[in-house]
Parts: C-alpha cells; structure tokens; sequence
C-alpha cells in the first residue's frame, strides 16, 4: 500500500520544493520505495535539486499530453542520496519533473490539462513502481489539481511562514483539507528567525490550526547558500534544519 503525502502551500516562496526533495530523500535512504512529482506545473524547480538541466525529457508534461506512460517520466535519482549518506536495503528514489520549456509551459497555461489523468498517472507510478511512498509537490494556492492532490492523500503537510498573510491563507487550507476528510494533516514552519521560541511557535500553532506541527524549520544562511546544488538535509546531517526533516520524515512514517 502507497501513502500519498502531499507537500502544499497557500503562497509561494515558502520553501516547498526544497521540503518535499529532502523529506523524499530521507524516506529513502531508511529503506523506502518513494517517488516525487512535480506537479507545479505552471512555475517547476524541483528537479535542480536534483542535478536536471532546464531542458529535460521525459516529463510530466509528455504524459498528461498521451505522449508517454508515466512510468517512462520517473527519472531514478537514488544516486543522489547515496552519494551523501547510506541507502538501507530496498530504499529508491524517483523524480516525475515538469517540463521548464516554455512552449510546454506556456501550452499548459493556455490548455491546462486533464486532472482526471494526473490521478490515473499517480495510481499506475504508484503500482509500476511499487512505492511506498508517493510525495506529491503541489502548485501553492487551491486550484482544481491541488484540491485533487488533498483529496487523495494520506497525509498533507501544510508549509507555512511565521507571518500575518501566511496565518491567514493556511488556515483556509486547513478549512479546506478538513472538508475533504484528509486522513493526517501536518503544518511545518519554515524559514523561522532565531529570535522565535520554537516551543511557543509550536503551541500557538496548534491552538490556532488544531493541528500538530511536524517540523519547524529554521531561518538558515546555510541552507539559503546551498540554494538547488543538492539535498541539504543529506549534505549536512548534523544542521539543526536537517534534524527537523528528519523529525518530520518521522511523523509522517508513523
């Protein structure tokens, strides 16, 4: 059985691609049969993080257009955890990007696409690939393919930043997502001053939300200088950032 965790955000900017590729990346390497889709389809980045140039074949785009089974769009990058720290026995990554050609992206602005399909593709990867976890990045806001990802996941994890704007938005989503019945709802706090009591944070955030929070990320230079050359949180194990993916990576394996 597949757990379908979505990683999501009202805003952009919150720091979602980089959350989803680290906590995919330490699912894997405890062992675990996992696979990211970029389904931000109207502005991709994750696959950076990954070592993909822009001009990339093979996409989820080629897919949701009948030009490949999906299964042809997942890109192994098993090697891009193994090269930072041991992969336990049976562990693998995939990576399903979005196309950064601007013609494709321009296409999916102007015709969008088949929602019903997406689903159909995140079944059959899920099947093909026999993965224990599906991670699906999702496009910020609430739109028709983000309602959908919320639908069919196991656990959401709501990325958010500690100020006004963010409160408000995600607490709309969390509205949202308890409508639809999502079996596990998260919040991770992101991009947190040092000036903040984490522990306090953590309280006020579940009197607000009702919802515990998984992790509760640090405002770290190094994290921002390592910008998309690699999975900090495997790169730099011993970093207070990186013991909160691998606090999150806890929960939602739990």
């Amino acid at each position: 059985m597949t757990t379908v965790i979505s990683v999501h955000s009202f805003r952009g900017g919150t720091g979602k691609s980089n959350t989803s590729s680290n906590l995919a990346g330490q699912l894997a390497s405890a062992g675990n049969r996992v696979a990211v889709v970029d389904t931000d389809i109207q502005s991709p980045g994750i696959h950076v993080l990954f070592g993909f140039s822009d001009d990339l074949d093979n996409t989820l785009n080629d897919y949701l257009w009948g030009k490949i089974p999906i299964s042809q769009a997942a890109h192994e990058v098993t090697d891009r955890v193994s090269m930072s720290t041991p992969v336990a026995d049976g562990g693998a990554l995939y990576l399903v990007p979005s196309s950064m050609k601007s013609g494709d992206i321009a296409r999916v602005l102007r015709e969008g696409y088949d929602v019903g399909t997406l689903n159909e593709g995140f079944r059959e990867l899920a099947r093909e690939l026999q993965l224990d976890y599906l991670i699906i990045d999702t496009h910020p806001g609430l739109n028709e393919e983000t309602l959908l990802s919320i639908t069919i996941s196991d656990v959401l994890l709501l990325l958010m930043r500690p100020d006004r704007q963010d409160f408000q938005g995600t607490a709309v989503t969390v509205d949202v997502a308890r409508k639809l019945g999502v079996p596990a709802l998260f919040l991770i706090v992101n991009k947190v001053p040092s000036n903040i009591d984490a522990d306090d944070l953590r309280e006020q955030m579940n009197q607000v939300y009702g919802a515990d929070v998984a992790a509760i990320l640090p405002l770290a230079e190094e994290v921002v200088q390592n910008a998309s050359e690699g999975l900090f949180s495997l790169t730099s194990p011993d970093h207070p950032w990186s013991a909160q993916i691998r606090e999150a990576a806890s929960r939602v394996s739990q």
